[in-house]
């Protein structure tokens, strides 16, 4: 007989079910899940440690047999956002934990595993980790990426409060410094009032703006008639050869000229400023404005009396722009003097300059000089006798200069950077950035130099013929470069490129040091040389100069400047050097963010606690025994008595 055809499902399904009967529940099929043990028995207790992650963490997923399903279940959250696959690719080696929930889990499995904090941390490629949340941190990316180096990794399951906490103390102690000077210049940065010259190159012909209209305070481009003057000041003070029928006392290097019309141009822009504005200014037309003002006493004290309103108080700065006053208008080699077209550009200005003071400044050029000249160097033995100091310079440093050893502190955070350098193959750049700041920090505790000289500092690699000594001399630069000689790296550094060049440290003769294999210190700059300076530069032009900037699509040049060197130093120090109680890392407790000129009394502090001795501490840092007792090294009566004692104590110890 025919089969009675099958019914559909639903309808098989709507035959045989009624509405008294309860449905069978559905069998799963496969095996039902382990149980989750939280330490699971090692099936072998001794092993090889291998030294990269993929290897760890394969090792003990199979002496504790577990899988990525297990793991999943046993260590990651519900609202972590970690799929099975990941710890696949983990053990592949396809990708590497960089978030902080990853981050987190790590320390997970070394718990289960019985294994020590950090133990998987320390074996991956690259220390850092990712951007954290937006949500976390309302910040730009570029700020967020910086900060995210500072947090711990469980901060996104922190409450607010404690975040909140975090982040105050991570922005006024690493980030900006949690000093009176660091605060008050954060706040005065933000009110960018100068007058720019292109005579320095702060700015190019025809692309600064007139002073705004919006009420912000920003540098302001001068016009052609007062450029013109400033080009003519800095031709006047920086040429090898004077204009005929001038005369003139010193020269100015490239440096002094930037940071004198810089001073020149605060100056000149609180006169601009607007009165009603946050700068608080003069209000001065910007078509009046002229260095011939310069003459006038009432202009000078109108500045000091601005500049200490705006700080509370004087400091040597003032008494240092009051002699740069005076020496313009100085008899025969005064620029002022020598100029007295300036005149002509002379307008009364309300309040400052009256019209009998421009009339006899037309007529008379040389008395007005004469009594400018007489009231600045007045004026400055003054303020000279009331003035403070804003700026403690040791205080950045303290916890490193009341060390025993100071050069030994610090060197503990160069061992830091070693410590987080991620794996050059996957992460070459990273690598590369750590390699270079290891080694402006060595270069600068072996060499002692002042920023200038470090940042242009060249190099030649090793077999390569070194330059002369007449060509360096010529560049005012020094050289590292391999001496065949002393089988060493060697810098040499003429007397001409120094800032103290005139010193009785030098008479004449270069500088020369060969640096001490020590730390590994060779290997590095071997390195450095071979492979990481051409991964920075991304086939940028080479400047030649040993230290180079990481290079962008929006970088102009690969050699550093005052401002970038500093910077880069500072980041260093941020994330290395600073001691962070929340995440652990960085090398110093109570360090606070400073630059390159900061080992110099490191220095100086370290051999005078070694020694006793002006005239050796003068020796590390190129400069004078009475230099070093005025401004470096920080000896004080303690370390004088402790040090007296030692040598009295041996008596009684016999």
């Amino acid at each position: 007989m025919p089969r009675k055809p099958a019914l559909p499902a639903s309808d098989q399904q709507s035959s045989d079910s009624s509405p008294n009967r309860t449905p069978t529940p559905q069998k799963r099929r496969g095996y039902a899940p382990r149980p989750i043990i939280a330490y699971p028995k090692a099936l072998w207790d001794e092993w090889d440690d291998p030294e990269d992650f993929a290897s760890a963490l394969g090792l003990h997923m199979r002496r504790h047999k577990d899988t990525g399903y297990g793991l999943r279940r046993a260590v990651c959250g519900r609202d972590d956002k970690v799929e099975t696959t990941t710890f696949t690719a983990w053990r592949r080696g396809d990708k590497a934990p960089r978030s902080a929930t990853s981050f987190r889990i790590l320390a997970a499995l070394e718990r289960r595993w019985r294994l020590p904090p950090g133990y998987f941390r320390d074996k991956l490629h690259h220390p850092g980790r990712m951007i954290t949340s937006e949500a976390l941190i309302p910040l730009p990316e570029p700020e967020r990426r910086r900060m995210a180096w500072h947090l711990p990794d469980d901060f996104a399951l922190l409450p607010e409060a404690k975040r909140e906490e975090i982040l105050a103390w991570v922005k006024s102690v690493i980030i900006t410094g949690a000093t009176d000077y660091r605060r008050y210049q954060a706040a005065a940065m933000k009110q960018r009032f100068a007058v720019q010259f292109t005579a320095t190159g702060t700015v190019r012909p025809g692309s600064g703006k007139y002073w705004p209209d919006d009420g912000r305070t920003r540098p302001v481009a001068a016009p052609p008639a007062l450029d013109a003057e400033a080009a003519d000041l800095v031709e006047f003070k920086c040429a090898t050869l004077t204009s005929r029928g001038r005369q003139r006392a010193g020269v100015w290097g490239p440096d002094t000229a930037d940071q004198t019309m810089e001073h020149l141009g605060l100056m000149l822009g609180a006169l601009v400023a607007s009165p009603d504005g946050e700068v608080e200014g003069f209000g001065v037309d910007l078509a009046n404005i002229t260095f011939g003002l310069l003459a006038f006493p009432t202009v000078w004290d109108w500045y000091l009396g601005w500049r200490e309103k705006r700080r509370g108080f004087f400091t040597q700065w003032e008494s240092e722009m009051l002699t740069l006053g005076a020496a313009l208008c100085r008899r025969e080699t005064g620029w002022l003097r020598q100029t007295p077209s300036l005149a002509e550009r002379l307008t009364p200005i309300e309040g400052l300059i009256t019209a009998a003071d421009v009339a006899a400044a037309k007529a008379d050029w040389d008395a007005v000089c004469d009594e400018q000249h007489r009231h600045a160097l007045i004026r400055a033995k003054e303020i000279g006798r009331v003035s403070r100091v804003h700026r403690d310079p040791f205080e950045p440093v303290l916890p490193i200069l009341e060390a025993d050893s100071p050069v030994g502190e610090y060197r503990k955070i160069t061992e830091e950077v070693l410590r987080y350098r991620p794996d050059r193959r996957r992460h070459p750049i990273s690598a590369a950035e750590s390699t270079r700041a290891f080694l402006m920090l060595r270069l600068g505790l072996h060499l002692g130099l002042r920023q200038k000289n470090l940042r242009q500092l060249l190099f030649k690699p090793k077999g390569w013929p070194a330059t002369p000594e007449r060509q360096l001399e010529a560049l005012k630069r020094g050289e590292l470069r391999w001496s065949a000689r002393d089988s060493g790296w060697e810098v040499l550094i003429p007397a001409a490129a120094f800032k103290n060049a005139g010193s009785t440290y030098f008479r004449k003769n270069p500088f020369k040091l060969v640096l001490p294999d020590l730390g590994g210190l060779y290997a590095e700059i071997e390195q450095y040389i071979a492979t990481d300076r051409a991964v920075l530069l991304r086939g940028a032009p080479d400047p030649s100069v040993f230290f180079v900037k990481t290079m962008s699509s929006r970088s102009r040049e690969a050699a550093y400047d005052q401002n970038t060197f500093y910077e880069a130093w500072r980041v260093t120090i941020q994330r290395y050097g600073i001691y962070n109680p929340y995440t652990g890392r960085g090398a110093i407790e109570g360090l606070l963010p400073h630059g390159p000129h900061n080992v110099r009394d490191v220095l100086a502090t370290h051999v005078l606690k070694q020694t006793g001795s002006y005239e050796q501490a003068s020796y590390a840092i190129q400069d004078t025994p009475d230099t070093i007792a005025e401004h470096y090294g920080r000896f004080l009566p303690q370390d004088k008595a402790a040090m007296a004692a030692g040598v009295l104590n041996k008596v009684w110890a016999a």
